[in-house]
């Protein structure tokens, strides 16, 4: 996935230039966010976050961690192409030589694609196969003779070809066309079930393959969807957007958990820090009861001046990722014995982007520094996201 940049970032660290981290400035971020219908950095799902606080919520039902003798998960993000190209060996490697035991693996990716050659007749009818990792088997194979925990990542409502395929499944303008965000990307509509069943259908089959961990990846309405349902044509049910998104994940849950499987979701990083995203639909806490991992993506670059009383809070990564983590703590008080494991994703890549002097070349110091954060707060898991599979090298994976 390309970093998508702009100069839109140098208004971000304007409008949220408050330098202290209070409140004010993080909603202010917020509404940033919200107005350029965008991600700062493309990793793991990035959106807006915004909306009133949903309270406690109550507890959706007894989850159980199907793996419960799981060692502390330590892993990189690994695209489709990797893992089915001649990369793969230099990153299996990597894991064999430190102390990294996990890969997480486009298994449906941002497009949309199944990106192995399925044969099983449901996902050959909705779904859109392609050939990036040709032999699923020997990959898994390979993994599992290496003691590397593989995760599935499925990319779930942002989904270009499926929307394209069944227009139905989307978002209409009222000319009948699918709608498209700035980035020329479509999703697909959370209140339809048989959107669930085909993603589960998905994450069902990589559980059958032998995946330990399904992830998904954007479970939310697309950015700034409040402001645009209005004009759109879709099915929807009487329910809120919150209850929609949620309800995927406890039926997700459901339905995977006795495979044997766990399940994970990515949450953008402000989430912790700020009220439920109601336009998005997601809420931190609700969605946390109902997963096994949470993994919210905190890389220092998201966040703007004032964030964690940090300047530049990409030039401070411990500073920042511990603030994150307190956040993260913090909001998940409430769900008592329904918390997740915490295994937030970090930044091992360059945020050049933001300026001279807002960013610092990431290496082995300011990975080694987050990695630190998080034990100084009491997470021992982690993932490092690196778009291009290019990670840092003598980094002390504690």
């Amino acid at each position: 996935m390309d970093i998508i940049i702009s100069s839109l970032v140098l208004l971000y660290n304007l409008l949220t230039g408050s330098g202290d981290g209070s409140d004010a400035a993080k909603q202010l971020a917020v509404a940033y966010v919200n107005s350029a219908a965008g991600q700062t950095i493309i990793g793991p799902d990035s959106a807006a976050i915004g909306g009133e606080d949903t309270g406690k919520p109550e507890a959706t039902g007894i989850k159980k961690d199907p793996q419960p003798d799981t060692p502390p998960i330590k892993g990189i993000y690994v695209t489709a192409h990797s893992a089915g190209g001649s990369r793969l060996e230099s990153l299996i490697k990597l894991l064999d030589d430190t102390e990294l035991n996990g890969m997480v693996i486009d298994i449906k990716d941002d497009n949309g694609y199944i990106t192995y050659p399925t044969t099983t007749p449901e996902l050959l009818v909705v779904g859109t196969p392609k050939k990036f990792i040709k032999d699923i088997g020997v990959l898994l194979a390979t993994l599992k003779q290496h003691s590397i925990y593989p995760i599935a990542r499925i990319v779930v409502f942002k989904d270009t070809v499926l929307a394209r395929k069944q227009p139905e499944l989307s978002f209409l303008h009222q000319d009948g066309t699918v709608w498209k965000n700035g980035r020329g990307e479509s999703f697909v509509n959370p209140y339809r079930k048989d959107v669930w069943e085909y993603n589960i259908a998905v994450a069902k089959e990589a559980a059958k393959l032998g995946f330990k961990e399904i992830q998904f990846d954007y479970v939310r309405f697309p950015e700034g969807f409040e402001k645009k349902a209005a004009a759109l044509t879709f099915n929807k049910t009487e329910e809120s957007r919150v209850d929609a998104v949620t309800g995927f994940v406890k039926y997700a849950r459901e339905q995977l958990e006795p495979l044997g499987v766990r399940v994970s979701v990515d949450i953008f990083g402000y989430a912790a820090s700020v009220p439920a995203a109601e336009g998005i639909g997601q809420d931190f806490v609700k969605i946390s009861n109902d997963v096994h991992v949470i993994s919210p993506m905190v890389y220092p670059s998201h966040y703007s001046t004032g964030w964690f009383k940090q300047k530049d809070p990409d030039r401070s990564p411990y500073e920042t990722i511990k603030g994150a983590m307190v956040d993260t703590h913090k909001k998940l008080e409430s769900t008592g014995e329904l918390k997740p494991i915490i295994r937030p994703w970090i930044q091992d890549f360059t945020a050049s982007w933001l300026g001279s002097g807002h960013y610092v070349k990431y290496g082995k110091a300011e990975v080694e520094a987050q990695i630190k954060a998080l034990h100084d707060t009491g997470v021992k898991e982690y993932l490092l996201w690196n778009a291009g599979n290019k990670y840092s090298p003598g980094v002390a994976y504690k």
